[in-house]
């Protein structure tokens, strides 16, 4: 019998075993514990046994689930070591730079290039769950948003700029066309939610809390940007998202409205603490120099 082992849902699975509670495991994990689940759920599938049973106190390792976890902690072992030799072989002039959802690193990929011409630099394009792909060793550098969707134990996080956060609604909306708004000028408007993200991420970009304490209206759940994207143009509900989003520009059936008031979110690049590659020291100041805001510009 043949498996192909998502390392990811191992994972999840040896962290709901340390802790037997699925809440603890989610925030633990960064994770909305419904979608935690689901990924324990898809796990148990994958293998056609039941691994954890829930009871009262929290949860418990069924016989198989206890049988599985040593070698699920020895197989992600074995793939973080298998990774991080793989990076330690390569060519000293190597590096991989990841980039989350519509980031665009191009000109400071191409600096970093001319400046090295000699150097391998890769670059890799993640989506927003992906990016443990940076303390595992996949990649060497990340440009992100703010809040990063992962612990930042043992990383570096540098702010490349502040980019404002916007309200997005459907072109015909009552809101559509004003110069600015606050949050109370959408109060009662429900705010879509994507499954999955972790609690902090969810409440930054709903604008919880609320300033009387209450959360947010809530649409329905969706599982990507371009669902939300889609559940907006519908007209059942509002999100608040990047200002400079270029997957909002592709539609016209979309506008954006500034929000005061509220904090901007971030574009950063992070790296791993301690990391002697010299091509991420000068990839930083190549983001530094060319990964700049469009809003001070000029």
């Amino acid at each position: 019998m043949h498996f192909d082992l998502d390392l990811r849902l191992v994972r999840y699975f040896t962290v709901v075993a340390e802790h037997l509670n699925f809440a603890r495991a989610a925030a633990a994990l960064h994770l909305a514990q419904p979608s935690l689940s689901r990924q324990i759920q898809r796990l148990e599938e994958m293998l056609g046994v039941r691994l954890l049973e829930r009871t009262t106190q929290g949860s418990r390792l069924t016989a198989a689930g206890a049988a599985f976890l040593p070698q699920a902690q020895a197989l992600l072992h074995a793939a973080r070591r298998a990774a991080l030799s793989a990076r330690a072989a390569a060519p000293p002039r190597t590096i991989t730079v990841g980039y989350l959802e519509d980031l665009v690193i191009t000109p400071a990929v191409r600096d970093l290039r001319r400046r090295h011409p000699d150097a391998h630099v890769r670059t890799r394009h993640l989506d927003w769950d992906e990016a443990r792909a940076l303390p595992d060793g996949q990649v060497d550098v990340l440009v992100a948003r703010t809040p990063l969707p992962i612990p930042g134990d043992g990383l570096t996080e540098t702010v490349l700029y502040d980019e404002p956060r916007v309200l997005l609604v459907p072109a015909g909306h009552r809101l559509a066309g004003e110069e600015s708004l606050t949050r109370d000028d959408f109060a009662d408007d429900p705010l879509v939610a994507c499954a999955g993200v972790a609690p902090m991420w969810a409440r930054f970009w709903r604008l919880e809390p609320r300033p009387d304490g209450q959360p947010a209206p809530l649409a329905l759940v969706v599982d990507t940007f371009e669902d939300k994207l889609e559940l907006v143009a519908e007209g059942r509900a509002l999100a608040v998202v990047p200002a400079g989003d270029r997957r909002v520009t592709l539609r016209d059936d979309l506008a954006t409205v500034p929000v005061e008031g509220i904090e901007p979110c971030q574009v950063v690049v992070v790296h791993r603490t301690g990391d002697r590659n010299p091509l991420v020291a000068d990839f930083m100041t190549s983001a530094r120099t060319f990964l700049t805001s469009p809003w001070t510009a000029g």
